[in-house]
């Protein structure tokens, strides 16, 4: 947990660096994007006993809740990597949304 800590706060401070630097106020997953991480993340749980515990891991704790993995358990040099190449690629996945483009939708 510590290593994906550490990683999260870094990824996020170089892609607000980014958008900073690029004028580009607004950032969000496209949902094709969203909707494979989340199968992809499912499929690696699926190879783990994981799902078959009654755990918050798997959104056990609220009833009605999707049982879907909660945290990704495929390597943290694989999470890393596949987040390191999401940024090479400009945030490939990602809507950054131009300063302009924003001050129209609040208009």
């Amino acid at each position: 947990m510590t290593l994906a800590c550490e990683q999260h706060v870094d990824w996020i401070v170089d892609c607000l660096s980014h958008m900073k630097s690029k004028n580009l106020p607004r950032i969000e997953a496209s949902q094709s994007a969203e909707g494979g991480w989340v199968t992809h993340n499912n499929e690696v749980a699926d190879g783990t006993l994981y799902p078959l515990a009654n755990s918050w891991y798997m959104g056990a704790n609220i009833p009605g809740k999707p049982r879907i993995s909660m945290s990704y358990v495929g390597c943290f040099d694989r999470y890393k990597r596949t987040c390191d190449d999401i940024a090479a690629k400009s945030y490939e996945g990602f809507t950054l949304t131009p300063a302009r483009d924003v001050a129209l939708v609040r208009g």
